[in-house]
């Protein structure tokens, strides 16, 4: 949840230096996101104090605990939040959120090492751990003036994407059908190539750059490609009644927006000034109904599911 608000929030500000839009609404979309990440924060830190066995249960659980490390990675995307307002507190939650997601990073992969996992549980989710986490790094150290940093994250979270892109693909195309409660796991795909090339543009000049480099452009083709694959599998996806877990797509949503107004920003021409136009009115839809949806759910008392203290079905 606080990936897509951070994501929106930054595609305003992005729309500010494009498109003269209001800022006030970047600057009320960022403090949404903020208060969200200091409330979910508190309750998953009051999860382990009162709720041990279920939280120990979460880190155990072969699709869930790829979840986990999501919270380093709100840590350092709530620097973004915050950073125009209070850099020095940015750089701190930045410093805590990377050293959480590097920690959780190795962790959770040494235990995949150690096999013994069966290809059903390889979901989309296994990009969060390593490489949604190190690209948001990298985007973030780029973001606050740690280049060299940043190349580092960046690097671990290209190579971590690259060997894990062939897994879970084959994993999908091969394997029994995701069962509906996991499909909308399948939003996490666009990620990769749009947050990594937000990171890859932050750490070769930002808004201020030049001109979008072919690497840029590739990795946009992949993220629109990407797009279209999950338009295609909207009726299959949509299988399953809406709920918390469709926050998935809100961050390659937002992303791969925030790219393409970057593109404008930066003095690309052409096809991407209508396509980043149609890509930001797509976010915004889309974050509207997750956030309508989610609320109804809040108030209708079904937000958050049933400990899960046994495996999700896998096909």
């Amino acid at each position: 949840m606080v990936l897509g608000l951070v994501g929106m929030g930054d595609c305003w500000r992005l729309a500010h230096k494009a498109w003269d839009m209001p800022e006030v609404i970047g600057l009320v979309v960022m403090l949404s996101a903020f208060v969200v990440w200091f409330v979910l924060l508190v309750l998953y830190v009051g999860k382990w104090i009162w709720a041990r066995d279920e939280a120990i249960a979460e880190m155990r659980h072969p699709i869930q605990s790829c979840f986990v490390g999501l919270a380093g990675v709100a840590t350092m995307l709530a620097a973004v939040a915050i950073g125009p307002q209070a850099h020095d507190l940015a750089v701190v939650l930045f410093v805590v959120g990377a050293i959480a997601q590097v920690a959780y990073g190795v962790y959770f992969t040494g235990g995949l090492w150690m096999g013994d996992r069966d290809l059903g549980t390889a979901t989309p989710a296994l990009y969060l751990p390593t490489v949604a986490a190190n690209f948001v790094a990298a985007f973030v150290a780029g973001y606050l003036g740690f280049i060299a940093v940043g190349g580092l994250f960046l690097g671990a979270g290209l190579l971590s994407w690259l060997s894990l892109e062939s897994i879970v693909s084959h994993r999908l195309a091969f394997h029994l059908t995701l069962a509906a409660p996991l499909r909308p796991t399948l939003g996490i795909m666009l990620a990769p190539p749009a947050v990594g090339l937000i990171a890859y543009m932050f750490l070769t000049g930002g808004v201020e750059g030049a001109a979008p480099d072919l690497l840029s452009q590739v990795l946009l083709g992949y993220a629109l490609v990407k797009l279209l694959l999950l338009l295609r599998l909207m009726p299959f996806i949509l299988k399953q009644s809406f709920g918390a877990s469709f926050w998935a797509f809100s961050f390659g949503v937002t992303a791969l927006a925030f790219d393409a107004v970057l593109f404008v920003i930066r003095g690309e021409t052409g096809y991407i000034q209508w396509v980043a136009g149609l890509l930001f009115l797509l976010a915004n839809i889309v974050i509207a109904v997750l956030v309508i949806g989610t609320v109804r759910l809040l108030v209708a008392g079904r937000l958050v599911p049933a400990p899960l203290l046994a495996p999700v079905p896998v096909a």
